[in-house]
């Protein structure tokens, strides 16, 4: 059992940005939180700390849970929509929120990936692969499923390592969307279900 941050720390990691996880704090909180794993000092000026995907499982846990049984993002916070439940308006608001978040991802990749690569996912992606491939796909326009609403996408955890499921019921918007994660820089193959013949993608993220 890791042993829970103390109350300074938590706060420190709950303000920290929900996309990118830059932190904001003192050098000895900040120091603190590298010495535990929870965070990363960039090797790069002006050598911002961030959440270690460690640190990033506490952010998403309630203080007085486990940390190994993650909770889901407090309202509020920003979410790709993974296609299900959630409203699928697109209203000015969203589409500066999801314009916002993927932008800020592109930067975290060129502040975080080997030689400031933005054309292939980096560690916060392959840390929340259902969130990053979702937010891949709504920031480029697909459409996501809405509750019992068999159209558009949904992303869906595998067994398989780094991957993840994208179905579309209908197959041009599933090409769509395996056109669009590869240009984010994910693999993707088209597989089709044994028993019921649907179509859908396995998308990974690409290391190199």
């Amino acid at each position: 059992m890791t042993r829970p941050p103390t109350a300074a720390q938590r706060r420190v990691i709950d303000a920290a940005d929900p996309l990118t996880g830059r932190l904001r704090g003192t050098d000895a909180q900040l120091a603190a939180l590298v010495k535990r794993g929870l965070a990363f000092r960039h090797p790069r000026p002006p050598h911002e700390h961030f959440l270690t995907p460690a640190g990033h499982r506490v952010r998403e846990t309630p203080a007085e849970e486990p940390v190994e049984a993650p909770a889901p993002a407090e309202s509020g916070v920003f979410a790709a929509r993974v296609g299900g439940a959630e409203p699928a308006e697109s209203t000015p608001a969203r589409l500066r929120e999801v314009h916002g978040a993927w932008q800020g991802l592109l930067e975290l990749r060129r502040m975080t990936n080997p030689g400031g690569a933005r054309d292939r996912p980096c560690a916060w992606e392959r840390a929340h692969l259902v969130r990053a491939a979702a937010l891949a796909l709504e920031a480029a326009g697909h459409r996501p499923a809405t509750g019992d609403d068999g159209a558009g996408y949904r992303v869906r955890a595998t067994p398989q390592p780094e991957a993840v499921a994208v179905h579309q019921p209908d197959v041009g918007a599933l090409r769509a969307c395996a056109a669009t994660l590869e240009e984010a820089g994910w693999q993707v193959s088209e597989h089709t279900e044994p028993r019921d013949r649907t179509h859908y993608v396995l998308a990974s993220p690409r290391r190199a």
